[in-house]
């Protein structure tokens, strides 16, 4: 019967799992979220993007430009990226970007107000799945503070509402959760 030699296997097993790990890390940095972040950097009204990939969930960060549309950039990296996306959840957070060399969210007190505002309204709109809702109550907010402008954009995914007061910019994307299915209590 031969002696297994505990060094020479403990070196083997630490070189194969070094190999599998090392070469599962490079193939997910270098072949998906690196190509991702140049596609998110590549669209019009992207100032910068850095991707965060974990199981089963893309993150996006994007800093956008004062005239960028948040929905047609959602769906932009969404259709240009989707064979690094694949089956993962995408989920894009926005802040505008910065005129000067601060790396801080460019809202405002008064956008974060504006906000405020409207959170209880937009949040019941959300929950009974009636987003022209969301529409109605952010014009109103529009109306009420002036100088702030806010334009509001659905898809199948997501419902994107951006809030301007100058060179100020607050971005929220809401996800649209589908109905669920279920059986009546008394069927």
């Amino acid at each position: 019967m031969k002696k297994i030699k505990i060094i020479p296997l403990t070196i083997t097993a630490a070189l194969t799992a070094a190999i599998l790990f090392g070469g599962w890390f490079t193939y997910r940095h270098y072949g998906v979220e690196q190509p991702l972040d140049r596609v998110a950097n590549s669209i019009e009204g992207v100032e910068s993007a850095k991707v965060v990939m974990s199981n089963g969930h893309v993150d996006i960060k994007v800093k956008l430009a004062s005239d960028a549309n948040l929905g047609d950039v959602y769906r932009l990296i969404k259709n240009k990226g989707a064979s690094e996306i694949g089956n993962k959840e995408l989920e894009l957070s926005a802040t505008a970007a910065a005129t000067d060399t601060s790396v801080t969210s460019q809202s405002n007190a008064r956008l974060d107000k504006v906000w405020s505002y409207a959170l209880f309204n937009v949040a019941e709109s959300m929950e009974n799945r009636k987003y022209s809702g969301i529409r109605d109550t952010m014009s109103k907010l529009s109306e009420q503070f002036p100088g702030v402008t806010v334009t509001t954009d659905m898809d199948e995914d997501n419902v994107y509402i951006s809030m301007h007061d100058g060179d100020a910019a607050k971005y929220v994307v809401l996800p649209r959760q589908p109905a669920m299915l279920g059986a009546w209590p008394n069927a």
